[in-house]
């Protein structure tokens, strides 16, 4: 019989973590969408002086990803979450199950969450959406020219991507990668993000770029439009890539 994966999440921050100050079981388990393979996502919150860090082990046969940070990290975190526009850890703590609460560090971290979740992420700065935009129309005239399918199929990906995110910064909304991607862009703008789905898997099962590119050329419409002669950038040093996709 399978191990109940909130009770294996309580025997692990038991043996693994005795004095942690708070402990969440995130993801999939904690939504009600656990399947027999779904890993445990868990975050755990335990003394200043102790390391923050993220590692992968199996406990009693189920994978398990922890997410191990001190109050000083857990901060840190949610910054570089705030900065790249998708609020993953606030995500954790704010929709995760509670498993240990001690003196209130769980629900505080919580209430710092949500508060991130409501204010949303800073739009992106004009040269950035420019950039974006400058992209998307490049990828998107390489959809229309693209014969090959394999290769209509890759810049299908990338436009799918990149419109999503445009729509999300429109919207001053958070933005997802992998399967985090449609949920996020659901969220966002329901039926606009929903036609760009579609339009996306429609590419692979009939070939036709068409929606797709009507789809995000209506997202490019929302913030500024295409972008092709005209565009300009300045290269400010290594740490700052001078490619449009950047």
């Amino acid at each position: 019989m399978p191990h109940d994966p909130i009770d294996q999440a309580r025997r692990l921050a038991h043996e693994r973590f005795p004095d942690a100050l708070a402990v969440i079981l995130a993801g999939s388990t904690a939504l009600g969408r656990a399947t027999a393979g779904s890993d445990l996502d868990i975050a755990v919150l335990v003394a200043d002086g102790r390391e923050t860090y993220r590692e992968t082990l199996r406990f009693e046969g189920r994978l398990v990803e922890l997410f191990v940070h001190t109050r000083a990290g857990l901060r840190d975190l949610f910054a570089v979450d705030r900065a790249g526009r998708r609020a993953v850890m606030q995500s954790m703590y704010a929709t995760g199950l509670v498993l240990v609460d001690v003196d209130g560090e769980a629900a505080r971290a919580r209430a710092l969450a949500e508060e991130d979740l409501r204010s949303g992420p800073a739009a992106l700065g004009p040269d950035a959406v420019e950039a974006k935009r400058y992209a998307l129309t490049d990828a998107l005239d390489d959809l229309c020219d693209a014969t090959d399918g394999f290769e209509r199929q890759a810049v299908a990906g990338f436009v799918v991507n990149a419109a999503a995110d445009l729509l999300c910064d429109h919207h001053r909304a958070w933005k997802g990668s992998g399967k985090w991607l449609p949920r996020r862009l659901l969220e966002a703008d329901p039926e606009l993000g929903a036609v760009l789905l579609d339009a996306h898997a429609r590419v692979g099962r009939t070939q036709d770029p068409a929606p797709l590119i009507e789809t995000a050329s209506a997202v490019l419409d929302l913030v500024g439009g295409p972008l092709r002669e005209g565009y300009r950038r300045t290269w400010r040093g290594a740490a700052e890539p001078v490619t449009a996709g950047s």
